[in-house]
């Protein structure tokens, strides 16, 4: 697949007066210079954000409102209940709630709806058994905003509903005591961009001021609001980085018993970014894929030892377990596509037998990945087949289904990712209308871009100043890690690894040598030999093996030097 290389066009002067200013070396100048960190951020806060760079939360929407009901509920003894989500952010957000509760001497409860039975969000069935319950105040997280018909099922029978959320603020807001949300029309606060489970964060840092409580009864809790922040993919800058970045600090010394057994049985030696979005995070989702997500919340609030090890376990089984059925999907979705040669639309639409809903939209994106193509996969169940799509930059998938809402049931969703149902007798048609709004659109002329963040040398690259990047972790959405650009390597060796999955090289630059992984690029060992000049685009990293670090380029493209 051709990718189109995006390079930052450098500001030298500004590059070495941030060298001059903060001492710092070319490479990580030239990064926060490109990225245009001091036009958006303060600098110091950026690389070392201290507890006094968290916003008021008071400014956000309807905070007072909400504080002062939660008081009344505790002096007035009301039951409250916590109505949560299924995934990290979800249960994050229940966790660092329902713990705050307790440290205050307040018994709360909570619901997790199930994934696979009841779907995302507030419904019908479970606002009647909470009321059933005696409930008097709901308090939602991750969720809620959009749950309009559903809040006022909830208020004609007499329980009062607080919403927590950050999701996307609809035309209409539902009628709902509070509604905490910085995507509010309305809003005040700075950061729009809170995960669910940071607005949870900014509500106990509420009531622990209106308690005049010290800031450790809601700051202990970040190690919790970091996993969940760094799981659910938001923008890791302004308050964001603050909470990741002070957070991570807190995961390595973690005090809660289910994070600390998770981390180790992830295999991970080093506690980062890296560490949370793919050990960690993955392990909480799998609960709530797999119809867990109990599981996932008990482990994160149990002080037995044994319990959590039983947890562990269970979590660690649940993702294997996923990760077979996503590879079992995956592989019969490859097999479609190849037969039918759908690769050749500007669309990719399969459906199969026994998909799992769970499962299905994680297969969407590495379609997606792999074809470069807006992609959906559905599910058929009797007459309907119901399913996830995935985007691409450039092609707004909501809008284009607004374009086909003859042939759909329902769907819902966002210009990258939808959740979708339709009926089956109506798949050939969708699939094609579809196909005619990416033509229209002319999807085929999309190219993935990849951006660069500066182009260097080998002689430029050393384990300190590779080092020094980590100053800019935490990595994530919004805050990437750097891509550099090398050229004119000449191919000392070449070859494939895993079966042919993975591509091994070691590349010369006059005496300068270096070593480069591409994971799942072994594909190219047929396309160069040894003696070839390249360029390649990648990430820098320290590789340790047997007790040696050196440096190693982690590839995300290459191409022959011209």
């Amino acid at each position: 697949m051709i990718k189109k290389w995006q390079i930052y066009e450098t500001d030298s002067q500004k590059v070495q007066e941030l060298i001059d200013k903060y001492n710092l070396n070319l490479l990580l100048a030239t990064i926060l210079v490109n990225r245009n960190i001091l036009e958006t951020e303060n600098l110091d806060k950026f690389l070392k954000p201290t507890r006094n760079d968290f916003h008021d939360p008071f400014l956000m929407p309807d905070m007072e409102i909400a504080v002062e009901r939660i008081l009344k509920a505790i002096e007035n003894k009301e039951k409250i209940i916590i109505y949560g989500d299924y995934d990290a952010d979800g249960i994050t957000s229940i966790t660092v709630l329902k713990s705050f509760f307790k440290d205050i001497g307040v018994d709360v409860f909570s619901y997790i709806p199930n994934r696979l039975e009841e779907g995302y969000g507030l419904n019908k069935p479970a606002v009647k058994k909470i009321v059933d319950d005696k409930y008097n105040l709901m308090i939602t997280v991750d969720c809620g905003i959009s749950a309009i018909e559903e809040i006022d099922y909830a208020n004609s029978l007499g329980i009062e509903t607080i919403v927590t959320d950050h999701h996307e603020v609809g035309e209409k807001l539902p009628n709902a005591l509070a509604i905490v949300d910085a995507k509010r029309k309305d809003n005040m606060y700075p950061c729009r961009d809170l995960a669910g489970v940071g607005v949870v964060f900014k509500l106990i840092q509420a009531l622990s001021i209106k308690l005049n409580l010290k800031e450790e009864s809601y700051l202990k809790y970040l190690d919790i609001v970091c996993i969940g922040t760094i799981s659910d993919i938001v923008p890791l800058v302004d308050e964001n980085r603050v909470i990741a970045k002070l957070g991570l600090m807190l995961v390595n010394q973690t005090k809660n018993l289910g994070l600390k057994s998770l981390l180790m049985s992830s295999g991970y030696k080093k506690i980062d970014s890296t560490t949370i979005s793919f050990g960690v995070a993955p392990r909480i989702n799998a609960c709530g894929r797999m119809g867990h997500a109990e599981e996932a919340l008990k482990l994160f609030l149990s002080n037995n030892l044994n319990e959590v090890q039983e947890l562990t376990k269970k979590l660690n089984d649940y993702n294997v377990k996923r990760q077979d059925i996503e590879k079992r999907i995956y592989e019969e979705a490859v097999k479609q596509i190849e037969e039918r040669n759908l690769n050749k639309n500007n669309t990719i639409i399969v459906a199969g037998e026994n998909w799992h809903h769970g499962v299905i939209g994680i297969v969407a994106s590495k379609i997606t990945e792999m074809y470069f193509k807006p992609s959906i996969l559905l599910c058929n169940e009797g007459d309907e087949s119901k399913g996830s799509g995935r985007s691409i930059p450039g092609f707004d998938l909501h809008d284009a289904l607004m374009k086909c809402l003859d042939h759909i049931e329902k769907f819902g969703g966002h210009s990258m990712a939808i959740g979708i149902t339709i009926k089956k007798s109506e798949l050939e048609q969708f699939s094609q209308s579809l196909e005619n709004v990416a033509k229209e659109e002319h999807t085929e002329e999309i190219v993935p871009i990849v951006q660069i963040d500066a182009k260097i040398s080998l002689s430029d690259i050393n384990k300190e100043m590779v080092e020094s990047l980590n100053q800019l972790e935490p990595f994530g959405e919004g805050n990437k890690m750097p891509i550099f650009v090398i050229k004119n390597l000449k191919i000392d060796s070449i070859r494939a690894l895993t079966e042919g999955k993975h591509l091994k090289l070691t590349l010369r630059e006059g005496n300068n040598m270096v070593n480069a992984i591409g994971f799942n690029m072994g594909s190219l060992a047929e396309e160069y030999k040894i003696g070839d000049k390249i360029d390649v685009a990648g990430m820098l990293e320290i590789n340790s093996f047997n007790g040696v670090d050196s440096v190693q380029i982690n590839l995300k493209d290459i191409m022959k030097s011209i």
